[in-house]
């Protein structure tokens, strides 16, 4: 069994620091989270490198909310179920369609400048909704947009102090509660954050795997404390792979929008054939899992490591307006979008499953919360509706700012919580050559399609990465390397268990989808395993 605990510390002997509110992570979530809370709470918030480097930075094609006349709630609502494979939660996807649009409004108040025309919010349209609901900024900088704004009211507000280059360890349990957590300075010094509430805002996973379109920070490390912790952790097999990542040589997993194909890019293989009619018929437009497998079922069929995708029929005024920063990126590598094919392949995007919690953001933990794509809400089932992460964050951490306040402050001046499992030994191997062996195992087989003989030699491997638990841990890079390899376990346990295909997940050895067996949940805890859980959306 993994331990509670990644390394051994007595909190008797550590400097404490405490505060009201503890926030970990600074994407979307965490900001939102940190200024909300804010308005009548001392928060601390952790960022394990800069204020400013989360997935959130990098999203481009925006954030998904009823906006339009000749839009609703109820169409939202249908299109988010549609893409959630039967496994979303009808009470979560209500949640998020019916106060999406204040959110989006709340961040225009907060600063956030979106995009604009004849002087009205531009909306835009991606794969699988039915209606323009998508807001963007910058063309396709909606990300970087929103983290702007929000990191200009973080660092201004006198209730909010940030921390950056801090690694949360593990988090601090007692009598059933979430207490804090222990940290590393960035001298290696460690210490107690003691906190009312700790809300975990830590992101995804993309670097579990060897391509992806997340930042180096994407590491798992929510997910993994939180499991360690005790937290019931759900849906770890729905890694959603996005379906257009930049594959040339010499450039990063670069995200082509989805955005681009709902503006009329075409995917086409080396042969130069337009394909998408033989998989589905909402051609390009397909939920996100079908076509990256399809992409993958034509470079197979061609023997091409890349297909490419196509928006040269559109005026070049408009493709440079309405997609800047990846015109302007490509061009870096040689690319003109204007006139060339963009060569993309799949690539790891966004992870479905995480933190169980309810409809406030709670986790089975008392004072525990997740935010983001750290948490399993229940709202993206099996298959997240693009953009609909964004309004996740807003959404949900004004709610869990609203729980918080009916929390009555920590009654403890002394905690005394301590780990001694007499670990001595360092780890023996290079952690950035097992990081590196991990991420391949995960590629080969734990990706985009699975069966039974691929996922138990993945586990095969994974275990003998087990010592790990066991070394006397001091760096970051180490205790990133242990989380990604409890989020790989996790991920490949329960794909594992899972013997259908729904969603993002994929058995060629069970291709159909059953629900009459599996329109269910996955949980995994720590002191349990794997645990059914029905699912309320049947």
């Amino acid at each position: 069994m993994i331990p509670q605990y990644l390394v051994d510390f007595d909190l008797g002997e550590l400097p404490v620091v405490q505060t009201d509110c503890i926030v970990i992570g600074s994407g979307i979530a965490g900001l939102f989270a940190a200024i909300k809370a804010s308005e009548d709470r001392r928060v601390i918030m952790i960022t394990k490198k800069t204020l400013m480097e989360s997935n959130t930075r990098y999203a481009q094609g925006g954030i998904a909310a009823v906006i339009a006349e000749d839009d609703s709630p109820a169409y939202h609502r249908q299109d988010t179920l549609m893409a959630g494979a039967g496994l979303c939660s009808s009470a979560a996807v209500d949640v998020l369609v019916n106060e999406g649009p204040e959110g989006v409004h709340e961040l225009i108040r907060l600063g956030t400048l979106f995009d604009k025309e004849d002087g009205v919010l531009a909306l835009t349209k991606e794969g699988a909704h039915s209606h323009r609901r998508i807001l963007h900024a910058n063309g396709d900088a909606t990300g970087y947009e929103i983290v702007r704004a929000l990191a200009e009211q973080v660092a201004e507000h006198k209730n909010i102090e940030v921390w950056d280059d801090h690694y949360v360890i593990d988090l601090i349990t007692d009598g059933g509660e979430c207490v804090g957590a222990l940290l590393q300075r960035p001298g290696g010094g460690r210490l107690f954050l003691q906190g009312d509430a700790t809300i975990l805002c830590s992101g995804g996973a993309g670097q579990l795997y060897r391509y992806t379109t997340n930042p180096e920070v994407a590491t798992g490390d929510g997910v993994a404390i939180a499991y360690r912790a005790g937290a019931h952790v759900r849906d770890m097999e729905f890694i959603q792979f996005h379906p257009t990542a930049l594959s040339y040589p010499g450039a990063p997993r670069f995200l082509i929008s989805e955005a681009v194909r709902g503006e009329g890019a075409v995917l086409r293989n080396i042969k130069g054939e337009r394909f998408m009619d033989r998989y589905h018929e909402l051609l390009e437009l397909a939920p996100r899992d079908i076509v990256a497998r399809a992409i993958v079922s034509e470079m197979e069929l061609t023997k091409s490591t890349f297909v490419y995708l196509d928006i040269t029929h559109e005026s070049v005024d408009m493709v440079k307006h309405r997609f800047p920063t990846i015109y302007e990126t490509c061009m870096g590598y040689g690319l003109d979008i204007t006139s060339d094919w963009i060569p993309v392949a799949p690539a790891a995007h966004y992870m479905m499953g995480g933190i169980k919690t309810d409809l406030n953001g709670e986790s089975n933990i008392s004072r525990l919360f997740a935010c983001g794509e750290v948490s399993s809400t229940g709202l993206h089932g099996a298959n997240r509706l693009a953009s609909n992460s964004l309004s996740e964050a807003i959404v949900f951490g004004r709610r869990i700012i609203e729980r918080i306040r009916e929390l009555q402050p920590l009654q403890r001046d002394q905690v005394a919580v301590s780990c001694k499992l007499g670990r001595v030994e360092s780890p023996t191997q290079a952690i950035v050559e097992r990081r590196l062996k991990l991420q391949k195992v995960m590629v080969r087989y734990a990706g985009l399609r699975r069966n039974e003989d691929m996922l138990h030699k993945g586990l095969e491997e994974l275990k003998r990465q087990l010592p790990i638990f066991n070394s006397c841990l001091t760096k970051r890079e180490e205790y990133e390397f242990a989380n990604m390899l409890t989020c790989c376990l996790l991920i490949t346990e329960s794909a594992l268990a899972r013997e259908e295909s729904r969603g993002a997940h994929y058995r060629e050895d069970y291709p159909k989808r059953d629900d009459a067996r599996w329109q269910r949940h996955l949980l995994q805890i720590r002191e349990l395993g794997l645990v059914e859980e029905l699912s309320d959306d049947v």
